[in-house]
């Protein structure tokens, strides 16, 4: 299914798992080769940018494999030097010190803060403090360590894990100092992060995602009204 209208759902790579194949800052859509041209002009229409088609480290999943912002991007720790020369035309760019290689799963930034996998050493949350440029916390989102899939975040709001807790609730709003809700995408699945796709501009969601779920995400993210 393609967006058209009113209707912000789509595949890439033919998966509703648009944030596993695809990241989305506010200067970069970046996008699987076998993304389809009228993929392309969805994600043009409603993020605002002319996607970019690419592989990290020779894969499609690039969603789960780098994580960005306006200032820049950290990679998987397996992305070759000509990955890290393309990124650095969006800005800073390094790549993800230590054993946990999908920077995408494990960290959620927008352009002022990120919260990331407890586990991260301090090396790597060095790294990625420096690199996008943000104040940092380790924690969780409704128990999970893969904060980057289980959440979305922009500029404007947050969408979580519909088990979010209220400490974490607390975290979130101290961290980005923006509202925070839950919800789900592509017909109730809890990883948020995984089905959606969004930036100040706009957004789009995983072709499986129902009404009521689209209106939670608008509202969430600033887009009511």
């Amino acid at each position: 299914m393609q967006a058209n209208g009113s209707d912000k759902r789509l595949k890439i790579a033919g998966s509703a798992l648009l944030g596993v194949f695809a990241c989305c800052t506010e200067g970069a859509v970046l996008v699987p080769l076998e993304t389809t041209s009228g993929a392309a002009r969805t994600l043009e229409r409603y993020l605002g940018i002319v996607p970019e088609k690419m592989t990290v480290a020779g894969s499609s999943v690039i969603g789960s494999l780098v994580c960005g912002n306006s200032h820049g991007f950290i990679l998987t720790p397996h992305a070759s030097d000509e990955d890290l020369a393309r990124f650095s035309s969006f800005g800073r760019v390094a790549r993800l010190p230590g054993k946990i290689s999908a920077a995408g799963n494990v960290i959620l930034a927008n352009d002022s803060a990120a919260l990331v996998h407890p586990g991260l050493s301090d090396r790597a949350c060095d790294s990625i403090s420096k690199t996008l440029g943000v104040d940092l916390l380790r924690g969780t989102i409704g128990g999970l360590k893969t904060v980057g899939m289980t959440s979305s975040v922009t500029n404007r709001g947050v969408l979580a894990h519909p088990r979010l807790t209220e400490t974490e609730l607390g975290d979130l709003e101290d961290l980005f100092r923006l509202p925070v809700d839950v919800g789900t995408v592509n017909f109730g699945s809890p990883l948020v992060g995984s089905g959606i796709l969004a930036n100040s501009r706009g957004y789009v969601a995983g072709d499986e995602t129902t009404g009521p779920e689209l209106g939670r995400i608008e509202d969430a993210l600033g887009f009511m009204g």
